[in-house]
């Protein structure tokens, strides 16, 4: 790796989407890195883990939410470089889950139609994420 290289994170994140069509998203809580912006649910793959499992873990240990592989779909994923790593970040699609979205982690929630995502300031790497989930819903 060159001086400049950065480190490649892997992240799975996952749009939930409800009945009526709405997304879930969540505001990332006080003490952590871009606190107060609004990203989808979802965090760092762990070793030995795929990015599927990822996202079943994180909804569980953030939301309380079950689901299982076969109810994720990928949609995109998002590639962007931050002043210390490079983020890669599949986003799957989410519409059978089991149990009501629980913030465990302090941090806020919202269902949100995807035409009023960009009402929520999001990561850089989150925000060219939108207009898929536009398209899709």
């Amino acid at each position: 790796m060159d001086a400049g290289a950065k480190p490649v994170v892997l992240v799975a994140a996952c749009a939930l989407i409800d009945a009526d069509g709405r997304v879930l998203i969540a505001q990332r809580p006080e003490g952590k890195l871009m606190a107060g912006l609004w990203e989808f649910p979802g965090g760092k793959v762990e070793a030995g883990e795929t990015p599927e499992e990822t996202v079943i873990r994180e909804l569980r240990e953030e939301l309380s939410v079950e689901t299982k592989v076969a109810c994720l779909a990928p949609l995109t994923f998002a590639s962007h470089t931050y002043e210390s790593f490079h983020l890669l970040m599949p986003l799957f699609v989410c519409r059978r889950f089991w149990g009501t979205p629980h913030p465990n982690e302090g941090q806020a929630i919202k269902w949100v139609r995807p035409l009023k995502l960009r009402d929520y300031p999001m990561p850089p790497a989150d925000a060219p994420l939108i207009p898929f989930l536009i398209d899709l819903l």
